[in-house]
């Protein structure tokens, strides 16, 4: 019998709500354990440093990398760079936590090739126009940004197959519903 915790994956393009259907996973299932990405972007209002992201500089995050304390890292939407540092992960599943990422496509290619076992989940929209609108009036982009994001979502969304789960946010109690079926039945 097998008693390693799981580590779970989750991508999805930009704006698909990855962010507000994990926060209801963790509501539903708080004993896992969600690991919180570095990213050299600006935090956003109402975003908090250790909560949302690790809010880091480039050279902080070249350190990072430099000496191997990160399982993933990408840039994303060709700007910033984002990452998932492995000492707190590490930590999680020798507490024999089950342990949730938050990555994009980059990230989940990344970890899929040093944790084959990790169980990678895609949250997609119900359409591209949907997804449109949601970019469009969340108001956090500037026209540039929307439009490299635009960009970035339709590789995303052509790699879909590349994951064990595909789940589409309709809504988030949907969505929330799915991925929970998901955890409990492996775990």
């Amino acid at each position: 019998m097998n008693n390693k915790k799981p580590v779970f994956v989750i991508a999805g393009p930009t704006a698909v709500g990855k962010g507000t259907v994990l926060q209801e996973v963790m509501r539903q299932r708080p004993d896992l354990w969600y690991s919180v990405s570095a990213t050299t972007r600006a935090s956003r209002p109402g975003e908090i440093d250790g909560q949302h992201y690790y809010f880091i500089t480039d050279t902080e995050f070249d350190q990072l990398i430099a000496e191997h304390k990160m399982l993933e890292w990408a840039v994303v939407h060709k700007v910033h760079r984002y990452g998932t540092p492995v000492e707190p992960i590490n930590e999680a599943l020798a507490a024999h936590k089950s342990v949730i990422l938050e990555v994009d496509l980059a990230g989940a290619r990344q970890v899929r090739q040093s944790m084959p076992q990790a169980v990678q989940i895609f949250i997609a929209p119900p359409s591209w126009e949907e997804l449109e609108r949601r970019l469009l009036t969340r108001g956090t982009e500037d026209a540039a940004e929307q439009a490299r994001r635009l960009e970035t979502a339709k590789a995303e969304l052509a790699a879909q197959d590349e994951f064990d789960y595909v789940v589409i946010n309709d809504s988030v109690a949907n969505a929330t519903q799915q991925i929970v079926q998901i955890i409990d039945s492996i775990r």
